[in-house]
Protein backbone atom coordinates (compact mmCIF):
# COMPACT_ATOMS: atom_id res chain seq x y z
CA UNK A 1 0.00 0.00 0.00
CA UNK A 2 1.05 3.93 -0.62
CA UNK A 3 2.33 5.09 2.44
CA UNK A 4 -0.75 7.78 2.48
CA UNK A 5 -3.08 5.01 2.71
CA UNK A 6 -1.11 3.84 5.81
CA UNK A 7 -0.99 6.85 7.99
CA UNK A 8 -4.99 7.50 6.73
CA UNK A 9 -5.56 3.86 8.17
CA UNK A 10 -3.50 4.20 11.23
CA UNK A 11 -5.30 7.82 11.90
CA UNK A 12 -8.78 6.00 11.97
CA UNK A 13 -7.60 3.60 14.29
CA UNK A 14 -6.40 6.56 16.70
CA UNK A 15 -9.61 8.34 16.01
CA UNK A 16 -11.65 5.64 17.21
CA UNK A 17 -9.17 5.13 20.36
CA UNK A 18 -9.49 9.11 21.10
CA UNK A 19 -12.93 9.15 21.03
CA UNK A 20 -14.83 5.36 22.57
CA UNK A 21 -11.88 3.72 24.21
CA UNK A 22 -9.52 5.45 26.20
CA UNK A 23 -12.13 7.78 27.81
CA UNK A 24 -13.78 4.64 29.00
CA UNK A 25 -10.75 3.10 30.31
CA UNK A 26 -11.53 2.09 34.27
CA UNK A 27 -14.37 4.00 33.86
CA UNK A 28 -17.12 1.67 32.25
CA UNK A 29 -20.24 1.73 33.64
CA UNK A 30 -22.71 -0.57 35.02
CA UNK A 31 -24.53 -1.83 31.37
CA UNK A 32 -21.80 -1.18 29.31
CA UNK A 33 -20.65 -4.56 29.75
CA UNK A 34 -22.27 -7.97 28.32
CA UNK A 35 -21.56 -11.59 27.84
CA UNK A 36 -21.76 -12.04 24.07
CA UNK A 37 -21.27 -15.40 24.17
CA UNK A 38 -19.63 -18.31 27.29
CA UNK A 39 -16.84 -16.62 28.44
CA UNK A 40 -16.56 -13.73 25.97
CA UNK A 41 -17.56 -10.23 27.07
CA UNK A 42 -18.06 -6.87 24.61
CA UNK A 43 -18.29 -3.18 25.52
CA UNK A 44 -19.87 0.14 24.50
CA UNK A 45 -16.16 0.49 23.27
CA UNK A 46 -16.16 -2.81 21.01
CA UNK A 47 -19.06 -1.49 19.03
CA UNK A 48 -18.92 2.38 19.05
CA UNK A 49 -15.09 1.71 17.65
CA UNK A 50 -15.84 -0.70 15.19
CA UNK A 51 -18.92 1.76 13.71
CA UNK A 52 -16.37 4.78 13.60
CA UNK A 53 -13.83 2.31 11.51
CA UNK A 54 -16.12 0.18 9.55
CA UNK A 55 -17.05 3.04 7.49
CA UNK A 56 -14.08 5.19 6.94
CA UNK A 57 -12.01 2.22 6.21
CA UNK A 58 -14.70 1.42 3.43
CA UNK A 59 -14.34 4.70 1.82
CA UNK A 60 -10.27 4.53 1.16
CA UNK A 61 -10.83 1.62 -1.29
CA UNK A 62 -13.96 1.87 -3.40
CA UNK A 63 -15.50 -1.51 -3.94
CA UNK A 64 -13.80 -2.86 -0.87
CA UNK A 65 -15.83 -4.62 2.09
CA UNK A 66 -15.47 -4.81 6.03
CA UNK A 67 -15.99 -7.40 7.86
CA UNK A 68 -15.77 -6.16 11.84
CA UNK A 69 -15.98 -8.56 15.01
CA UNK A 70 -18.91 -7.28 16.53
CA UNK A 71 -20.94 -7.46 13.22
CA UNK A 72 -19.78 -10.94 12.53
CA UNK A 73 -21.31 -11.81 16.06
CA UNK A 74 -24.37 -10.30 14.99
CA UNK A 75 -24.51 -12.10 11.63
CA UNK A 76 -21.63 -14.91 10.95
CA UNK A 77 -22.23 -14.80 7.22
CA UNK A 78 -20.25 -11.54 6.65
CA UNK A 79 -17.11 -14.37 7.09
CA UNK A 80 -18.08 -15.90 4.01
CA UNK A 81 -16.14 -14.99 1.01
CA UNK A 82 -12.46 -13.64 2.67
CA UNK A 83 -10.74 -15.11 -0.25
CA UNK A 84 -12.61 -13.11 -2.96
CA UNK A 85 -11.87 -9.39 -3.79
CA UNK A 86 -10.49 -6.57 -1.37
CA UNK A 87 -11.47 -7.19 2.50
CA UNK A 88 -10.47 -5.02 5.77
CA UNK A 89 -11.01 -7.12 8.85
CA UNK A 90 -11.42 -5.29 11.88
CA UNK A 91 -10.54 -5.96 15.63
CA UNK A 92 -12.16 -2.34 17.21
CA UNK A 93 -10.82 -3.66 20.77
CA UNK A 94 -8.83 -6.84 21.25
CA UNK A 95 -8.35 -8.14 24.72
CA UNK A 96 -12.01 -6.75 26.18
CA UNK A 97 -11.58 -8.48 28.86
CA UNK A 98 -8.21 -7.17 29.90
CA UNK A 99 -10.24 -3.60 28.69
CA UNK A 100 -12.77 -4.56 31.16
CA UNK A 101 -10.46 -5.56 33.86
CA UNK A 102 -9.09 -2.63 33.62
CA UNK A 103 -5.83 -4.06 32.62
CA UNK A 104 -4.09 -1.93 29.68
CA UNK A 105 -3.27 -5.08 27.53
CA UNK A 106 -5.90 -4.37 24.46
CA UNK A 107 -5.08 -2.82 21.19
CA UNK A 108 -7.12 -1.94 17.93
CA UNK A 109 -6.17 -4.22 14.86
CA UNK A 110 -6.96 -3.87 11.00
CA UNK A 111 -5.47 -5.59 7.97
CA UNK A 112 -6.67 -5.80 4.53
CA UNK A 113 -6.93 -9.29 2.59
CA UNK A 114 -6.65 -9.14 -1.38
CA UNK A 115 -7.30 -12.42 -2.44
CA UNK A 116 -7.49 -14.08 0.37
CA UNK A 117 -3.84 -13.14 1.16
CA UNK A 118 -3.05 -10.15 4.22
CA UNK A 119 -1.59 -7.38 2.35
CA UNK A 120 -1.25 -5.25 4.94
CA UNK A 121 -1.62 -4.70 8.80
CA UNK A 122 -1.85 -2.41 11.40
CA UNK A 123 -1.66 -3.19 15.73
CA UNK A 124 -2.31 0.09 17.82
CA UNK A 125 -1.58 -0.32 21.51
CA UNK A 126 -3.82 3.14 22.81
CA UNK A 127 -2.21 3.18 26.05
CA UNK A 128 1.26 3.90 24.32
CA UNK A 129 0.11 4.95 21.28
CA UNK A 130 2.38 1.98 20.13
CA UNK A 131 1.85 1.55 16.42
CA UNK A 132 3.30 -1.87 14.69
CA UNK A 133 2.65 -2.15 11.29
CA UNK A 134 3.79 -4.19 8.41
CA UNK A 135 2.97 -4.23 4.62
CA UNK A 136 3.79 -7.57 2.07
CA UNK A 137 7.28 -7.15 0.92
CA UNK A 138 7.96 -3.78 2.45
CA UNK A 139 9.61 -5.06 6.24
CA UNK A 140 7.34 -4.27 9.49
CA UNK A 141 7.92 -1.80 11.68
CA UNK A 142 7.29 -0.55 15.12
CA UNK A 143 6.46 3.50 15.77
CA UNK A 144 8.35 4.02 12.15
CA UNK A 145 11.33 1.88 13.15
CA UNK A 146 11.68 -1.46 11.27
CA UNK A 147 11.92 -4.45 12.82
CA UNK A 148 13.32 -7.73 12.84
CA UNK A 149 13.23 -11.37 14.30
CA UNK A 150 16.64 -13.11 15.45
CA UNK A 151 17.86 -15.27 12.93
CA UNK A 152 19.53 -17.42 15.66
CA UNK A 153 18.61 -20.98 16.02
CA UNK A 154 17.60 -21.63 19.94
CA UNK A 155 17.22 -24.62 22.06
CA UNK A 156 14.38 -24.94 23.42
CA UNK A 157 15.82 -23.98 26.79
CA UNK A 158 16.83 -20.64 25.74
CA UNK A 159 13.03 -20.42 24.56
CA UNK A 160 9.71 -19.05 26.72
CA UNK A 161 6.41 -18.70 24.91
CA UNK A 162 3.42 -18.17 25.11
CA UNK A 163 0.67 -21.45 24.46
CA UNK A 164 -2.85 -20.50 24.61
CA UNK A 165 -4.68 -23.27 26.11
CA UNK A 166 -8.38 -22.35 26.38
CA UNK A 167 -9.46 -23.88 23.55
CA UNK A 168 -6.45 -26.38 22.86
CA UNK A 169 -7.73 -30.16 22.32
CA UNK A 170 -6.88 -31.99 25.66
CA UNK A 171 -4.53 -34.72 23.91
CA UNK A 172 -2.12 -31.22 22.49
CA UNK A 173 -2.77 -29.91 26.00
CA UNK A 174 -1.30 -33.11 27.57
CA UNK A 175 1.89 -33.06 25.16
CA UNK A 176 2.41 -29.47 26.19
CA UNK A 177 2.10 -30.00 29.71
CA UNK A 178 4.46 -32.92 29.34
CA UNK A 179 6.84 -31.69 27.68
CA UNK A 180 7.06 -27.75 29.20
CA UNK A 181 9.87 -28.51 31.47
CA UNK A 182 12.38 -28.70 28.23
CA UNK A 183 11.55 -24.67 27.55
CA UNK A 184 12.51 -21.92 30.06
CA UNK A 185 9.40 -21.18 30.49
CA UNK A 186 5.42 -21.41 29.28
CA UNK A 187 3.53 -18.67 29.63
CA UNK A 188 -0.35 -17.92 29.39
CA UNK A 189 -0.16 -14.89 26.97
CA UNK A 190 -0.96 -11.65 26.95
CA UNK A 191 -4.74 -12.17 26.36
CA UNK A 192 -4.13 -10.33 23.75
CA UNK A 193 -3.33 -11.48 19.97
CA UNK A 194 -2.20 -7.49 19.29
CA UNK A 195 0.55 -7.76 22.62
CA UNK A 196 1.92 -11.06 21.91
CA UNK A 197 2.53 -10.98 18.31
CA UNK A 198 5.32 -8.02 18.58
CA UNK A 199 6.53 -9.26 22.02
CA UNK A 200 8.23 -11.97 19.60
CA UNK A 201 9.76 -9.63 17.77
CA UNK A 202 10.95 -7.94 20.82
CA UNK A 203 12.39 -10.91 22.10
CA UNK A 204 9.96 -10.87 25.04
CA UNK A 205 9.06 -14.34 24.56
CA UNK A 206 10.44 -16.96 21.21
CA UNK A 207 7.54 -18.44 20.31
CA UNK A 208 3.34 -18.18 20.18
CA UNK A 209 0.82 -21.27 19.84
CA UNK A 210 -2.85 -20.27 19.54
CA UNK A 211 -5.53 -23.07 18.56
CA UNK A 212 -8.36 -21.42 17.64
CA UNK A 213 -7.73 -18.44 15.02
CA UNK A 214 -10.67 -16.05 14.28
CA UNK A 215 -9.13 -14.23 10.94
CA UNK A 216 -9.35 -10.35 12.87
CA UNK A 217 -7.14 -11.73 15.76
CA UNK A 218 -4.47 -13.06 13.33
CA UNK A 219 -4.32 -11.59 10.44
CA UNK A 220 -2.75 -8.78 11.58
CA UNK A 221 -0.28 -9.99 13.47
CA UNK A 222 0.76 -13.09 10.92
CA UNK A 223 1.86 -10.59 8.51
CA UNK A 224 3.41 -8.14 11.38
CA UNK A 225 5.83 -11.28 12.23
CA UNK A 226 6.47 -12.77 8.50
CA UNK A 227 7.29 -9.22 7.20
CA UNK A 228 10.09 -9.25 10.15
CA UNK A 229 11.39 -12.52 9.26
CA UNK A 230 9.89 -14.64 11.52
CA UNK A 231 7.67 -18.14 10.44
CA UNK A 232 3.95 -18.79 10.56
CA UNK A 233 2.22 -21.67 9.74
CA UNK A 234 -0.50 -24.47 10.52
CA UNK A 235 0.92 -26.86 13.33
CA UNK A 236 1.01 -29.81 10.37
CA UNK A 237 3.24 -26.79 8.65
CA UNK A 238 0.65 -26.20 6.10
CA UNK A 239 0.55 -21.95 5.53
CA UNK A 240 -2.08 -20.04 7.40
CA UNK A 241 -4.56 -17.67 5.23
CA UNK A 242 -7.21 -16.17 7.67
CA UNK A 243 -10.15 -17.25 5.41
CA UNK A 244 -9.01 -21.03 5.82
CA UNK A 245 -10.87 -22.80 9.02
CA UNK A 246 -7.92 -24.70 9.62
CA UNK A 247 -7.24 -24.53 14.04
CA UNK A 248 -4.02 -24.46 15.04
CA UNK A 249 -1.10 -22.15 14.50
CA UNK A 250 2.76 -22.02 15.43
CA UNK A 251 4.45 -18.72 15.42
CA UNK A 252 8.65 -18.52 16.21
CA UNK A 253 10.83 -16.23 14.54
CA UNK A 254 13.08 -17.81 12.57
CA UNK A 255 11.50 -21.34 10.67
CA UNK A 256 14.58 -23.68 12.64
CA UNK A 257 13.19 -22.33 16.13
CA UNK A 258 9.40 -23.10 14.51
CA UNK A 259 10.84 -26.26 13.93
CA UNK A 260 12.42 -27.20 17.23
CA UNK A 261 9.77 -25.94 19.07
CA UNK A 262 6.94 -27.78 16.64
CA UNK A 263 8.98 -31.42 17.75
CA UNK A 264 9.90 -30.62 21.16
CA UNK A 265 6.95 -29.05 22.59
CA UNK A 266 4.52 -31.42 20.51
CA UNK A 267 5.92 -34.68 18.83
CA UNK A 268 4.29 -36.50 16.45
CA UNK A 269 0.58 -35.16 15.82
Amino acid sequence: MRSAAIEEVASIMRLAAAETILPRFQKLRTGEVEEKSPGEVVSIADREAERIIAPRLASLLPGSRVVGEEAAAETPSVLKDLDQGDVWLVDPLDGTANFVAGAPEFCVMVALLRQGQTIASWILHPPSDQLAIASSGQGAYINEVRVHTTTSPLAPIACCGSVLTRFLPEPLKERVIEHSSQFAAILPGAKCAGIDYPALVGGAQQFLLFWRLLPWDHAPGTLFITEAGGHVAHLDGSPYYPADQEPGLLIAPNRATWEMVRQALLGSI
